[in-house]
């Protein structure tokens, strides 16, 4: 448990990963603002840590667009009084071929994966900057994967997003530390959510074979012999949000 309250921003806080680091950050004692662009996902998630006696509220937003984030940071500050981290969780997958990619679908993807990272980068630095805190650590968690360290094929596109992902945080880090601002990424591997599932089904159209074919091959590879959850994730997420990691950045 965290000794005060700190305030947390989480995308695509309304399901999936988002939504399992939105509950266990509230566990920790966090307010959270669920930002997501399914506003009712949004709402659901943060209702039920209402619930349970958290502190949450929701907000509806496109990463892909430089006003949502400062729409997700004045929900924390009108609610909740400042902001302390801002985890960059949202993001979008595509299975296919770099012959079949079409400029849509770049403009789309890196808008959401590369741009929207960008943009919530950017909106966390002005407003902990606005803050007296003094050397008080802020954090900036950004959604990289095992992607954005081996490209895989058919997933091309995604995998060039997620090395982007890594080269962002690692330069804000260096460019963010002055202000005393950590930034690091987190780097899920094979994670049992329905954006795998659509990643299986895909592949399969690609390559033929059978439904969980492609989750259960590249599963084999995995040391300890299972996929990945989303509370494993949470977890990490939640060590690097801690006070635990204030000397770790980029």
């Amino acid at each position: 448990m965290v000794e005060e309250t700190r305030v947390v921003i989480v995308t695509g806080g309304g399901r999936g990963i988002g939504k399992e680091i939105v509950k266990q950050l509230a566990a920790d004692g966090y307010a959270l603002v669920v930002a997501d662009l399914d506003a009712d996902a949004a709402k659901a998630a943060a209702d039920e840590l209402l619930a349970k006696g958290f502190k949450a509220v929701s907000v509806q937003g496109d990463v892909a667009k430089k006003e949502a984030h400062e729409n997700f940071v004045k929900a924390a500050v009108d609610n909740f009084g400042r902001l302390d981290t801002y985890i960059n969780n949202a993001g979008i997958a595509q299975v296919k071929t770099l012959q079949e990619e079409t400029p849509e679908d770049m403009e789309k993807i890196y808008g959401v994966n590369v741009f929207g990272t960008l943009y919530g980068i950017q909106a966390a630095a002005a407003q902990f900057c606005k803050q007296d805190d003094g050397d008080k650590i802020r954090k900036i968690i950004n959604a990289s994967s095992i992607a954005g360290h081996v490209a895989f094929d058919l997933l091309g596109a995604y995998s060039s997003t997620k090395f982007a992902v890594r080269g962002l945080t690692q330069a804000a880090a260096k460019e963010l530390g002055k202000d005393h601002i950590t930034v690091n990424a987190y780097c899920p591997g094979i994670v049992g959510t329905d954006m795998w599932d659509l990643i299986d089904k895909k592949m399969v159209e690609e390559k033929g074979g059978y439904k969980g074919q492609y989750l259960k091959q590249y599963s084999k590879l995995i040391t300890l012999g299972r996929v990945q959850t989303p509370a494993d994730v949470a977890d990490y997420v939640s060590y690097l949000a801690s006070p635990k990691s204030d000397y770790m950045t980029g």
